[in-house]
């Protein structure tokens, strides 16, 4: 009786206005090739008889659900696939290799600091001691995807150099230093942009994120790496696989 009427109240719950329009753009989208150019909004309101108001706020949420990107002065445009990210003891730039996909990185800034008690906890070190800061940002086919801050326990000379030729963080330090990841564990919630880092990654200003926290230890169970990732809520999805 209770779940034929929460279903009954839900049939006759009203949709929003705009979500009929969501749906029939959808479908157009689905007939589009990544990147074709949308119609002007006019053109699209006549086309499915709605107003250019409620349009527009069908066009919003499929922009901000990464369906459709928006390029300022250009036009709306059909975004391409999602970049999945699977999660295992590996580094982004494995993942989407394996993906055959290339993936960029800009080293923005690389500095010994002293370690935080947020730092100096997540690495089991004592606060004050220095670490080596690490300023990322990542891109694939030019376009930015992740911001990234690491912080790395262990003395690593030379890290900028081996790193640029390397581009992957724990192929560096497996192959120029001798440390192996061999457990992470990674915390994944949802947040909005600050002008930093929107900037960088090429959005708007509260655009949302997935914000990744990850610690990462050797086989002793020695911490040796946390960093906190800023991925486009648009254009990343996450898989886990156990």
């Amino acid at each position: 009786m209770g779940n034929d009427t929460g279903a009954a109240l839900r049939s006759t719950q009203p949709q929003p206005r705009y979500y009929d329009t969501k749906l029939a753009l959808r479908e157009l989208i689905g007939t589009m090739r990544s990147s074709s150019p949308l119609p002007p909004e006019r053109t699209l309101a006549e086309q499915l008889g709605t107003s250019r108001t409620t349009l527009r706020k069908a066009l919003a949420e499929l922009a901000a659900e990464g369906v459709l990107r928006r390029v300022q002065g250009s036009g709306t445009f059909v975004a391409p696939p999602k970049v999945v990210h699977i999660r295992q003891l590996t580094s982004l730039t494995d993942d989407l290799q394996a993906r055959g996909q290339q993936i960029g990185s800009q080293i923005l800034s690389l500095t010994r600091v002293p370690a935080d008690e947020t730092v100096a906890e997540q690495l089991a070190i004592a606060p004050g001691r220095r670490v080596h800061r690490l300023e990322r940002l990542r891109s694939v086919a030019d376009e930015p995807l992740v911001f990234e801050i690491a912080y790395l326990a262990d003395r690593l000379p030379k890290l900028e150099r081996h790193l640029t030729e390397k581009g992957s963080l724990y192929a560096t330090l497996r192959e120029c230093y001798g440390i192996e990841v061999a457990a992470v564990e990674d915390t994944v919630e949802t947040a909005l942009t600050t002008p930093t880092e929107a900037n960088l990654l090429h959005v708007a200003t509260g655009s949302p994120i997935l914000l990744v926290h990850r610690r990462a230890c050797d086989p002793a169970g020695r911490p040796i790496e946390w960093t906190r990732s800023a991925f486009r809520g648009d254009r990343f999805r996450f898989v886990a696989r156990a």
